[in-house]
């Protein structure tokens, strides 16, 4: 997902990683609806990941 995401925001994956890792995207959103989003698009995870670093107010 971090190269997924880093292709679609135009960043490196070094980048994405620690905006990630920041807001506890990895563990408290990837990891833990792990189940889930790994039955969604790639698109739609991305998606997800946006949403979820613009709440936390984090532009991507």
């Amino acid at each position: 997902m971090i190269h997924a995401c880093a292709n679609k925001w135009g960043k490196l994956p070094s980048e994405v990683y620690s905006m990630l890792s920041k807001t506890d995207c990895i563990n408290g959103f990837l990891v833990k609806h792990y189940d889930v989003l790994h039955t969604q698009s790639t698109e739609y995870v991305v998606n997800d990941i946006s949403e979820y670093l613009r709440v936390r107010g984090v532009k991507v």
